[in-house]
C-alpha cells in the first residue's frame, strides 16, 4: 500500500485523487502554483509545496520541480491526475529511475501507444480493429504520398504520430490538397509535438466516439469496464459524455472489449487506460490509446460501480485485482457535462471572480469541482470550473435527471456553458441517441445562422 502520494496537478482532478487517497488512508502532497495559492486541493492535502509561478511550464509542467517537491516531501509516488504530465514517458521514467511510483503505466507503455504508429501496429497485432490507412510514417516522396491516398481512397486524414487533443491533423478530400496538407500537418507536428511523422488514415464520414475503459495490473490481471460515447464534439474537444454508449450491441461491445483486454496483456499495460475507437455502421475501428485518467471516467464509476482513481492506486501499490471480468457489470446510466467558464456562443475563457454558486442535489446528481462562491477561475489553465453528473436506472431517466439538474445550476460572476448545456440535453437528436461526432458543430452552425 502506498503510505503518501503527490498529486501533480490541480483543480477538480486533484481533489478528486485526495479523496480517493483519504479513504484508503493515503497521506497526499498538493503541489501548486502562485495563481492557486488558496486553492482547494491545497487546503485540503496533508502537506503542499508551492512549485513555481502561474504559467504552467514553470510550475505544472516543471518535470524535476515535481520530482524534487515529492522527494522533499517523503512522497513514495506521484500521480499525474489528466492532462499536463500525465502521458509523458519522461515524466514517468524520470519518477521510476529515482525509486519512486509513477501511479500509471511504465514509461515503456506510455511511449508505444504515445506514438500512433507505433500503437497501430500493436493494436493490429493483437487482433483489435484499426481505421484502413498506411502501414508506418509516411514518406517525403510526393508520388508514394500520392499513391498511398489512392489505396486508402479519400477522403483521407493526415495526422501526427505523437500527436493528441485534436491537434496535428487535417482532412484531405482531393489529390489537388494532399501536397499541401501534408506539408502544413509536418510542420504543426513538428512545432507541437517535436515529433514530425505523420501517418494517413480514411476518414470516416459520419462516426462516433466510443471508448473502453480498462484496467490491469502487474500481475496480468486485466478487464474493461464498459463502453462510453464522446460524440458531443466542438473542434475535437469533447463537451457531454456518456455510458453505457447507446445502441451497441452487447455482443460487439464484449468482442472489441476483450480484444482491448488481450491488447494490454501484450503490451504489458499497468494501471487505468482507455481505448478510443470510431463507430461507423456497427464496426470499431482503432484510433489511439489514452494511458491516463480520463475527464469523463465518473460515468464508468457510475455504470460499473468501481472506483477507479482506487483502483489507480491499488495497482500501483502491486496489489493484484481480485475482480472477474463475469463480475463487472454495467448498471444504469450516467451522463456527464463539462461546465466550461466561458461565452457560450464564442466559447472564449472567462476567467473572474465567482460571485454566485447553486449547485444541483438529490439522488443521482454528483458535481466533481474546485470552484465555489470566491473563487477567481485564473486565465492561465483549462475552463473547466466542474463536472455536472448524473445516474439513473435508465438513459430516458438520465435525460430527465440532467435537465432538472441543469436548470438547478447558477454561477454568478462569470460567463459559463451552462445555457449551451440546457439546450443541449433537449435536443432531438442528442435525445435520440447514436450522433456522430460532427452533430454538435453541424447545430452550432445551424444556431448561429438562426
Amino acid at each position: 500500500m502506498l503510505k503518501k502520494v503527490l498529486i501533480a496537478n490541480r483543480g477538480e482532478i486533484a481533489l478528486r485523487i485526495q479523496r480517493a487517497c483519504r479513504e484508503l488512508g493515503i497521506e497526499t502532497v498538493a503541489v501548486y502554483s502562485e495563481a492557486d495559492a488558496d486553492a482547494k486541493h491545497v487546503r485540503q492535502a496533508t502537506q503542499s509545496l508551492c512549485i513555481g509561478p502561474a504559467h504552467p511550464g514553470k510550475s505544472y509542467l516543471n518535470k524535476l520541480a515535481l520530482l524534487q517537491a515529492a522527494q522533499l516531501c517523503g512522497a513514495d509516488a506521484i500521480h499525474p491526475g489528466y492532462g499536463f504530465l500525465s502521458e509523458n514517458a519522461e515524466f514517468a521514467e524520470m519518477i521510476e529511475q529515482a525509486g519512486l511510483i509513477f501511479v500509471g503505466p511504465s514509461a515503456a507503455s506510455i511511449r508505444i501507444m504515445g506514438d500512433k504508429i507505433a500503437a497501430k501496429r500493436a493494436m493490429k497485432q493483437a487482433g483489435v480493429p484499426c481505421v484502413p490507412g498506411s502501414d508506418g510514417a509516411l514518406a517525403a516522396d510526393p508520388q508514394a504520398l500520392k499513391q498511398a491516398a489512392r489505396d486508402i481512397g479519400y477522403p483521407v486524414i493526415v495526422k501526427a504520430a505523437g500527436g493528441g487533443g485534436g491537434k496535428g491533423m487535417r482532412v484531405v478530400h482531393a489529390e489537388q490538397q494532399l501536397l499541401e496538407a501534408v506539408a502544413l500537418t509536418r510542420e504543426e507536428a513538428r512545432r507541437a509535438f517535436g515529433n514530425p511523422e505523420l501517418y494517413m488514415e480514411k476518414f470516416l464520414e459520419h462516426p462516433r466516439h466510443v471508448e473502453i475503459q480498462v484496467l490491469c495490473d502487474g500481475h496480468g490481471n486485466a478487464f474493461w469496464l464498459g463502453a462510453r460515447d464522446c460524440s458531443m464534439q466542438r473542434r475535437h474537444q469533447k463537451v457531454m459524455e456518456e455510458a453505457p454508449a447507446p445502441g451497441i450491441a452487447d455482443e460487439i461491445l464484449r468482442e472489441v472489449g476483450e480484444r482491448c483486454v488481450n491488447a494490454c496483456r501484450q503490451i504489458g499495460y499497468r494501471g487505468a487506460g482507455t481505448f478510443e475507437f470510431l463507430f461507423e455502421d456497427g464496426r470499431f475501428y482503432f484510433i489511439e490509446m489514452n494511458t491516463r485518467l480520463q475527464v469523463e471516467h465518473p460515468v464508468t464509476e457510475l455504470t460499473s460501480g468501481i472506483d477507479i482513481v482506487q483502483a489507480q492506486l491499488n495497482v500501483a501499490g502491486g496489489a493484484m485485482l481480485t475482480l472477474r471480468q463475469s463480475e463487472i457489470g454495467c448498471h444504469g446510466h450516467a451522463i456527464e457535462c463539462r461546465i466550461n467558464a466561458e461565452d457560450p456562443y464564442s466559447f472564449l475563457p472567462s476567467p473572474g471572480a465567482i460571485t454566485g454558486w447553486d449547485i444541483p442535489g438529490g439522488n443521482g446528481v454528483r458535481i466533481d469541482s474546485h470552484a465555489g462562491v470566491g473563487y477567481v477561475v485564473p486565465p492561465y489553465y483549462d475552463s473547466m470550473i466542474a463536472k455536472l453528473i448524473v445516474h439513473a436506472p435508465t438513459r430516458e431517466q438520465a435525460l430527465v435527471r440532467m435537465r432538472g439538474a441543469l436548470e438547478e445550476m447558477q454561477v454568478g460572476g462569470i460567463l459559463t456553458n451552462l445555457g449551451l448545456h440546457r439546450e443541449l440535453i433537449a435536443e432531438p437528436g442528442f435525445m435520440a441517441g447514436s450522433v456522430d461526432i460532427h452533430h454538435l458543430e453541424r447545430w452550432l452552425k445551424q444556431r448561429n445562422a438562426s
